[in-house]
């Protein structure tokens, strides 16, 4: 299976990079979102054109159905238990 970084299409704030950061590593994208931000305020903003060139440099995801099942029933939110295939 091919691991690709993009632009999360079901996770996201402004344009999905943090979202698409944290389904890469497989990590919370809340904690990608903090991050940013400490580091916003530690560098005096230097993050934020940081954020503005990953937005624009990170392909967009097209195929998103695969991920967020895979997100779902692997990461940090299981909603299996929700399924009304049972």
């Amino acid at each position: 299976m091919d691991k690709r970084l993009t632009l999360s299409q079901n996770d996201k704030m402004i344009s999905g990079v943090c979202g698409g950061i944290g389904e890469y590593f497989k990590i919370d994208p809340t904690v990608i979102r903090i991050i940013f931000i400490l580091l916003s305020f530690i560098f005096v903003g230097s993050p934020i054109p940081i954020y503005i060139i990953f937005w624009i440099i990170i392909p967009s995801n097209k195929n998103n159905k695969t991920i967020c099942n895979k997100k779902y029933k692997e990461g940090f939110y299981d909603f299996s238990e929700f399924d009304d295939k049972k």
